[in-house]
């Protein structure tokens, strides 16, 4: 592609990246840029030395799992022998006892004794009454899990996790958050399955209803973005870090030009097609000349949570057999923690291991303001009484942050990402997609199929329906398996 003609994909994360791979199959003309040094977007995977071992993370837990197949034949063919299966065990971290997740009724209400079952039972059928009989209305998030689980079932795993996910109370968090992450979910399904791990022979079964096995990439997740750019270059095909768009101009209609700093260099392109999947109100500030006001007041209220990540790499063989652990009591200052030999033993070297900690945080919040060192002793205050590793046993540690990771849900955010979009569908030519380019909380396999059905739309010359990708109304979590 020149400068003039073709598509221009801004940003290099899986939905761009999918979007990029999909043209260029069609033999279409394609230039992709990326802000970052590195592709993969939230899905990349970093690497560290500590002296002669080389460990690898990912930005927290990422793995595969679809409803599409053809997302899986995708994947399939790019990574072969390095498309890994791997059997899931995650739990949550309570009061000092492990929890599965997704949850197993049985298991936790032994864990948590016979009172607080007899109470969270209670609270259950209590909910059942008011919501469904009484027609209780659903309001918000801690509506609709109270609905669906009981106020103190709900409060022990669910809400408090999602409060200290977003720092905001779960009653002015959109119910749409609920039925992203967990639609579908309940205590019956969660029965249902419990029962059914029990009754069905493993060789039986077809479907996996909670995932309990999925892929992964040998070398991270990273590797399916590293795949991708390397046969795009192979093609022929431009892809451009260190780079970002400084002006989008456009015609109320169209978008006609794109001035880029391409690593210190001012260029434009006048692209036929303009696929972007930057943050949705970071593009609108682009825009030359600038929208309406009210469509500017939209995006002002457009919010998101940022985190902040510590990397712990440690002389031991190995700290659990989880992927990852959820820490829902807010009084615990970190969310997650993933132990990333446990996706695959290529991301950490014989007889190591590490952990990758998570921080949920707004940018310049104190957590966001902590120095490395600072982080590491203040996990240590945890993990070392929990006899998960011992200051001793820690080799290094690495301090990554990132800035919009979640799209906040709050109770009004339909409103004005109704008058965005509005705004954004009168450009023929421009597909705004991924996690942040639609504000909508996506997972890796979402993003993946909102590139491809941009590129379809460019290669098929109809646009396809981008803003109905996972939106189905079932568990987000069911996939397709197969052996």
């Amino acid at each position: 592609m020149n400068k003039q003609g073709g598509t221009l994909i801004i940003g290099a994360g899986p939905a761009g990246l999918a979007a990029a791979s999909e043209l260029a199959k069609a033999k279409k003309e394609l230039v992709v840029i990326e802000k970052a040094d590195q592709v993969g977007g939230l899905s990349k995977t970093y690497t560290f030395q500590e002296g002669e071992f080389i460990f690898r993370t990912d930005n927290g837990p990422h793995r595969f799992f679809s409803q599409n197949p053809y997302l899986y034949q995708f994947l399939s063919t790019l990574l072969q022998e390095q498309w890994l299966e791997v059997n899931r065990q995650t739990r949550q971290y309570i009061d000092g006892k492990f929890y599965d997740y997704p949850v197993r009724p049985l298991q936790a209400l032994a864990n948590i004794g016979p009172a607080k079952a007899l109470s969270f039972i209670y609270q259950y059928v209590t909910a059942q009454i008011q919501y469904k009989l009484l027609r209780k209305p659903i309001k918000n998030f801690e509506d609709y899990i109270i609905a669906h689980f009981g106020k103190g079932l709900g409060r022990f795993n669910m809400i408090n996790y999602t409060e200290k996910i977003w720092g905001v109370p779960a009653s002015t968090i959109h119910a749409d958050w609920a039925k992203q992450r967990i639609k579908g979910l309940s205590i019956g399904l969660l029965i249902k399955a419990t029962l059914k791990g029990f009754l069905q022979p493993l060789k039986t079964r077809q479907v996996r209803s909670l995932v309990d096995v999925f892929y992964y990439p040998e070398y991270g997740t990273g590797l399916i973005y590293e795949k991708i750019k390397s046969q795009l270059i192979d093609q022929g095909h431009q892809i451009y870090t260190n780079s970002h768009p400084t002006a989008i101009h456009h015609d109320s209609k169209r978008i006609t030009k794109v001035m880029v700093n391409n690593s210190g260099v001012e260029e434009v392109y006048e692209p036929d097609q303009l696929i972007e999947s930057i943050p949705i109100e970071s593009f609108l500030k682009l825009l030359t000349p600038a929208p309406p006001i009210e469509v500017q007041e939209a995006a002002s209220k457009v919010k998101y949570r940022d985190q902040v990540y510590l990397f712990i790499t440690l002389d031991r063989d190995q700290v659990t057999r989880d992927q990852w652990i959820y820490f829902p009591e807010t009084k615990i200052p970190f969310g997650r923690i993933s132990e990333m030999k446990n996706f695959s033993q290529k991301m950490s070297p014989l007889g190591k291991t590490s952990l990758f900690v998570e921080f949920f945080c707004f940018k310049d919040d104190e957590i966001w303001n902590k120095s490395k060192e600072e982080l590491l002793e203040l996990t240590m205050k945890y993990l070392e009484p929990w006899k998960f590793c011992q200051r001793s046993e820690v080799l290094g540690c690495h301090l990554i942050k990132q800035e919009k990771v979640y799209p906040i849900y709050d109770t009004n955010y339909q409103d004005y990402l109704s008058i965005i979009k509005n705004y954004l569908n009168q450009f023929s030519n421009l597909y705004y997609i991924g996690r942040p380019g639609r504000f909508r909380y996506t997972n890796q396999d979402h993003s993946l199929e909102m590139g491809m059905l941009a590129a379809r739309s460019i290669i098929d010359n109809q646009r396809y329906n981008i803003e109905d990708v996972g939106k189905e109304q079932e568990y987000y979590e069911r996939g397709i398996w197969k052996k």
